[in-house]
């Protein structure tokens, strides 16, 4: 009984990593195997910094809050504490827009919790 090699599913696969691969320098985007490679490492580093973007935004927006609140004359632990405390639903996110953009807001929730 000849070989069977399923050749339509590994020309798939095959298809499938080199369109991944489109746009790497060189053989990371012609050859399989070293396409292969380099797309695997792409996906890792990929997942891995979905969760450090994460981690970068909340840094920027502690740091914008805190010059904000500074201006106020009141430093960011005790601004959040203060929030903690008054239980205002207010995430960092926001935060951190309504001092970039809206200030005179800003201003005001932190007046509400002083």
């Amino acid at each position: 009984m000849p070989r069977s090699v399923n050749s339509v599913a590994s020309r798939r696969r095959r298809k499938k990593i080199m369109k991944q691969a489109r746009g790497y320098f060189g053989a990371r985007s012609k050859v399989y195997t070293v396409a292969k490679n380099a797309v695997e490492k792409g996906l890792t580093y990929a997942y891995r910094d979905r969760k450090a973007k994460k981690r970068v935004f909340r840094r920027l927006w502690i740091a914008r809050i805190n010059a904000a609140a500074r201006l106020q004359g009141i430093s960011y632990s005790k601004l959040i504490h203060a929030l903690t405390k008054a239980d205002v639903q207010l995430n960092r996110k926001v935060l951190a827009e309504l001092a970039m953009n809206r200030p005179e807001v800003f201003k005001a929730v932190v007046d509400s919790v002083r």
